[in-house]
């Protein structure tokens, strides 16, 4: 999990577009970050698990 400091320097406006870091709304993680839905796949796992994402349900075969 991203320290406050972390999370609050992300959310500034970089001085070069391409500093910008996306971070998970949930838990501030920035590694595995899926833009669709604006959370890292961990945190993706557990609301899909709980049924909590629209349209998207755990497969089984």
């Amino acid at each position: 999990m991203a320290t406050k400091a972390q999370i609050v320097k992300s959310n500034k406006e970089p001085k070069f577009s391409t500093r910008k870091v996306n971070r998970c709304w949930r838990c501030g993680r920035k590694r595995g970050y899926m833009r669709e839905f604006k959370l890292c796949r961990i945190c993706f796992r557990e609301l899909a698990r709980d049924g909590k994402i629209v349209g998207i349900k755990k497969s089984s075969w």
